[in-house]
């Protein structure tokens, strides 16, 4: 993960808050930890950024698309923030306030290797506007 942020350095600012990951308990159901997740992350999303929710039922991208998406919106001087949901997913209100759900895959994968997986497209994505070679890098 440090290699793909290093990497994007060099393209973009990138900041990379991970909020407090709630447990499930006797008093606690996995449904409430959505909830309260959900709200933790609407507090923390800046107003003006345009915010793409990963989520399995999302839109899916080829990674040229995908480097369309980003150009288009460093055009047009949008920042943009990725929401990452908890080990049981997304709130409905976080993916309300989205403005594109997006779809790695129709499989289920961990917060943690969505994560990378969204830093290298990323940096894959900035590799393909900026015309550079990302296969052996």
């Amino acid at each position: 993960m440090v290699d793909f942020v290093k990497r994007l350095g060099k393209f973009c600012d990138l900041d990379i808050m991970t909020l407090k990951d709630l447990k499930p308990s006797k008093t606690f159901s996995p449904e409430r930890c959505v909830k309260e997740e959900g709200e933790m992350i609407l507090r923390a999303i800046p107003g003006d950024e345009f915010v793409v929710a990963l989520d399995e039922k999302g839109k899916e991208m080829n990674s040229i698309a995908f480097a369309e998406f980003l150009s288009e919106k460093l055009d047009q001087g949008r920042a943009i923030t990725f929401i990452i949901g908890g080990a049981f997913g997304l709130a409905e209100k976080v993916k309300e306030r989205a403005d594109l759900q997006l779809s790695f895959s129709k499989m289920t994968f961990t917060h943690q290797m969505i994560r990378i997986f969204l830093l290298e497209q990323l940096w894959r994505g900035f590799c393909i506007i900026n015309g550079k070679e990302y296969h052996h890098d």
